[in-house]
């Protein structure tokens, strides 16, 4: 093992990858038949050898995981998948060892510290989760679903990030859209413009195009992706979780899966559904009715749906709050944004970005070394633009887990953003986005793999990502990198009056996740004959917009796969990102001695304590639901009224 950062080859990358994946993958195998080779070893020594495996094993999966969402090559790709499946075998065998069990819990842990204490209690509870401790056949049962069900998460993030769909608009249908948008989309030989539904495509044309049937057929569009080869695969894969979860003693998924969580069981998630949506009722139904009204002063037998949301609420936002989102953009090259990113939290956080010129698998993509107090804590890669077979929506992958004095953490940020002028809510989402490496990046300094960087109960890893966000609404940090074409700074007033749109239009945002978090649960819980129809209830029911005819929703929610029914999370998140948020002062978000108290007792820790004691500990208290409500409440104040 080296901390070094790892050398990625500047070609042959399927043979690469193959090669850094199989190489670890005989180091497990290696040091578990060591583990069970019957020499007496101390408990020190059995974890010790454990780790050794895990470590090997977390580096083989995730270089395969995220080659195969990022590389160019489809070729590589596809290497990668065959390897995913590979890893995954290994991990179910070990995870299915009833001698390797019985040596890990033959270990004494008298006298063990509690960071070591706490790796022997979740590795035992892992495998007992796996079903360890069931009849052979059962085992090998629950082998072929494990198996299983890698080739359908990857069937099914494979179709949504292959289907790509377009329409084919009119010049004069772009009218709305922001001139650097029109510039970048040219007319065909027939004169039609294809507009697709790749975020920096869709989003855009969603909130500006004042073509209210080519709104539509795009959302509909983008709200088939994955149709209809999905269908069937996310029926077995559901059906698989339930089976798995009923053989290792749970009554569904949703328990199994809460189990590990925050929230502990599925109930306790149908329960937060509903207090979150009661919460959000009266914010949500005032959104709406605005949008409703507004709606109406254009077509008075108007109605809405999901495709007129984000134009009308972009509407109102320029009509009553004086915020014309297309001339905001102005201010947000993506250039300067990413050096803004990397200046806001290198202060933040006390940290120093040098970029590297190493070996990538795309020109788009930058490496940077982060040090801390002059010492190398890790390598981030940014992949931000989009292209074709590359992973869809934006997310952190692991390329490195962090080990001390063994391995330097790496971690890649992938999203899918403009090159050139950027919508704010976009630089939110890179804000967020960044939360997550900076996480897997100082989080890295652990004894044990297992605890390394984003290792935290699912429910909480939302939550430091979602307190980043705040800095991207600072007016004295924006000024810092939010500069137009002349030079000039973005105006605070003009920052103020941003702060106030946003607060129209959060109702029906808190409902929105609520219907994807219903979503998530029921699909789960309930396993429905008919997903569209199951999909079309929930979102009516808490999301308030429920889905369009003849759209399948659920064929491209990639969370599907990654977070099964736990969907959730964003919205639990949330309430604890606004709790931590609490503590900052909001005149200097730079106070050193809350910005590094936060970053030494959340972000640090990794995964090696509870997310609720880390949170009690930031705080002073257990985490509240005030905050979250009082956010929640605020009407918004329009211009007109300011």
């Amino acid at each position: 093992m080296s901390s070094q950062p790892l050398a990625l080859p500047s070609a042959d990358w399927s043979d690469w990858l193959a090669d850094y994946v199989f190489s670890r993958l005989e180091t497990v195998s290696a040091t578990l038949d060591l583990l069970k080779d019957g020499s007496r070893r101390d408990s020190a020594a059995v974890l010790g050898l454990w780790n050794d495996a895990d470590i090997a094993l977390r580096g083989a999966s995730s270089a395969a995981s995220l080659f195969v969402e990022v590389h160019p090559d489809a070729v590589v790709r596809r290497r990668g998948e065959e390897l995913v499946q590979q890893v995954d075998r290994v991990r179910t065998e070990r995870d299915l060892d009833r001698a390797l069990y019985d040596v890990v819990a033959a270990t004494d842990s008298a006298g063990m510290d509690e960071p070591a204490l706490r790796m022997r209690d979740h590795v035992l509870r892992d495998f007992q989760r796996s079903g360890v401790d069931r009849d052979d056949q059962t085992r090998a049962r629950l082998r072929e679903i494990s198996e299983r069900l890698t080739v359908l998460d990857q069937d099914f993030g494979r179709a949504i990030r292959d289907d790509v769909r377009a329409i084919r608009v009119a010049a004069e249908q772009l009218e709305g859209l922001p001139a650097d948008f029109v510039e970048a989309h040219p007319p065909g030989e027939d004169g039609l413009i294809a507009v697709t539904t790749d975020y920096p495509d869709y989003r855009p044309f969603r909130a500006y195009a004042r073509d209210a049937e080519a709104r539509r057929d795009l959302t509909i569009e983008f709200e088939s992706r994955g149709w209809p080869v999905n269908d069937a695969v996310l029926h077995e894969m559901f059906d698989l979780r339930h089976e798995k979860a009923r053989l290792v003693g749970y009554d569904n998924w949703p328990d199994y899966d809460a189990a590990v969580k925050m929230v502990g069981t599925g109930d306790a998630i149908a329960d937060f559904i509903e207090r979150i949506s009661t919460a959000a009722a009266d914010a949500g139904r005032r959104d709406l009715d605005a949008v409703l009204a507004r709606r109406r002063e254009d077509d008075p037998a108007g109605t809405v749906d999901r495709s007129d949301i984000g134009y009308y609420t972009e509407l109102i936002r320029r009509e009553q709050f004086d915020v014309d989102a297309r001339e905001v953009r102005r201010y947000f090259d993506f250039t300067r944004v990413r050096a803004g990113l990397l200046d806001v939290t290198g202060r933040l956080f006390g940290l120093e970005y040098q970029q590297v010129d190493v070996p990538r698998w795309h020109e788009d993509v930058a490496a940077y070394d982060v040090y801390a107090e002059g010492e190398r804590r890790g390598r981030i890669y940014l992949d931000l633009h989009p292209r074709e077979g590359k992973y869809k929506h934006a997310a952190q992958f692991d390329l490195v887990s962090g080990v001390t004095d063994r391995l330097l953490p790496e971690g890649v940020l992938v999203c899918n953003f403009s090159r050139g002028l950027m919508e704010h809510q976009d630089v939110v989402t890179l804000f967020h986005e960044f939360g997550h490496l900076i996480h897997h990046v100082l989080g890295g300094r652990q004894e044990w793999v297992r605890f390394s960087g984003v290792a935290t109960e699912w429910d909480f890893v939302e939550a430091p990502s979602q307190m980043l966000e705040e800095w991207a609404w600072d007016a004295t940090i924006l000024g810092t990198f939010a500069i137009d074409e002349t030079g000039a700074a973005i105006p605070a007033e003009l920052v103020a009056r941003m702060r106030a749109a946003k607060d129209f239009g959060k109702g029906m945002g808190v409902q929105t996740q609520v219907g994807y978090t219903a979503v998530s649960y029921l699909l789960h819980r309930d396993r429905p004959a008919d997903h569209t129809e199951a999909v079309s209830a929930a979102m009516e029911r808490y999301g308030v917009i429920p889905a369009l005819p003849g759209t399948h929703f659920q064929a491209s929610f990639g969370h599907l796969a990654g977070y099964t029914s736990a969907y959730y999370t964003y919205l639990w998140s949330l309430v604890i990102a606004k709790d931590l948020f609490s503590a900052f002062d909001s005149g200097d978000l730079f106070e050193p001695s809350v910005a590094h108290r936060y970053r030494d007792l959340i972000l640090a820790p990794g995964g090696s304590r509870d997310a609720a004691d880390l949170v009690a500990d930031f705080l002073g208290r257990p985490f509240t639901f005030d905050a979250f409500a009082a956010w929640l409440d605020r009407a918004p104040v329009p211009q007109s009224a300011a």
